[in-house]
């Protein structure tokens, strides 16, 4: 049988309400907690199971939970902005980071994205991320130390990835699986990318608006590198079930962003207009939906 997880002091601690609101902090020794002129002490937490009720009073309860990514990301400290978790399932997904995958993302930001990273590619992978800004890069760490542990297969650079991915040796041309972008101007990065992405690999960039989109895509055209290109956009509304009362939510998490996806390839697979030669992507309907072309029988 699995040992039970306990609260430690040092770890980071959810109490949910029962409205379901989440309180974020650090258990530490000799430290309280307090909430509406109630208070509980981290003592009274520390040692005791994940899932426990956190009693303020007689009256007063929540939930002690260890938070998921998803939950942790959210309440997490931040410099940056950063993704929301539909975004990053999704990143995680299409560029198919799996055990033991070389990364390269750019840029960090508060580090939502890498934690994702962290955990798809395992013990066996490497993440590489460039982060222009020292303070965004110092929240990063502290973030991914209290969620994750120490990550001795991450390697955080204060670089400008508009200047070109290189310098180390684990940075060498072709030494990347997949190339991962949530930067304002992607398109200056991708004259970059072709010498460090490997045949077969992945890129994806995350950018905000239509424009921006646009520019990626003509960027990734230039390169005549990349094929099977596609860009979609993800909504997820929750629903409220309660007994017979069935309806959407009065409130979503709507548009956050466009993802683009490209392949690399040998030259001679690349049309002039920079799609694959294997398939297109249908723009009208579901944009995540691939058009195969029509075999002949005969």
């Amino acid at each position: 049988m699995r040992a039970m997880r306990v609260f430690q002091a040092g770890q980071r601690v959810h109490l949910v309400d029962k409205k379901g609101r989440h309180y974020a902090f650090t258990l530490k020794a000799g430290d309280r907690f307090q909430h509406s002129g109630e208070t509980i002490l981290h003592d009274d937490l520390i040692g005791q199971p994940d899932g426990s009720l956190a009693r303020f009073s007689e009256t007063k309860t929540m939930v002690a939970l260890m938070p998921t990514l998803a939950e942790y990301t959210l309440k997490m400290p931040r410099g940056a902005q950063v993704l929301y978790p539909k975004d990053i399932a999704i990143i995680l997904m299409w560029a198919d980071v799996y055990p033991g995958a070389r990364v390269f993302e750019a840029g960090v930001g508060s580090a939502a994205l890498t934690l994702g990273l962290l955990r798809a590619v395992g013990d066996r992978g490497t993440v590489v991320g460039y982060e222009q800004r020292a303070d965004f890069a110092s929240i990063a760490m502290k973030n991914i130390e209290k969620f994750h542990g120490p990550a001795t297969n991450l390697r955080v650079r204060q670089r400008d990835a508009y200047d070109g991915i290189g310098g180390e040796p684990e940075e060498a041309p072709l030494a990347f699986d997949r190339v991962i972008l949530d930067l304002p101007e992607p398109w200056r990065v991708v004259p970059h990318v072709p010498d460090v992405l490997r045949l077969g690999g992945i890129y994806l960039s995350f950018v905000p608006t239509v424009p921006q989109v646009m520019q990626t895509m003509d960027a990734l055209r230039q390169t005549n590198a990349f094929g099977m290109l596609q860009t979609f956009e993800t909504f997820m509304r929750p629903w409220n079930i309660e007994g017979r009362s069935v309806r959407p939510d009065l409130r979503m998490i709507a548009h956050s962003g466009f993802i683009t996806v490209a392949r690399r390839m040998e030259t001679g697979m690349v049309s002039a207009r920079g799609q694959g030669s294997v398939s297109h992507v249908s723009l009208s309907g579901d944009a995540c939906e691939r058009e195969e072309p029509v075999q002949d029988g005969g």
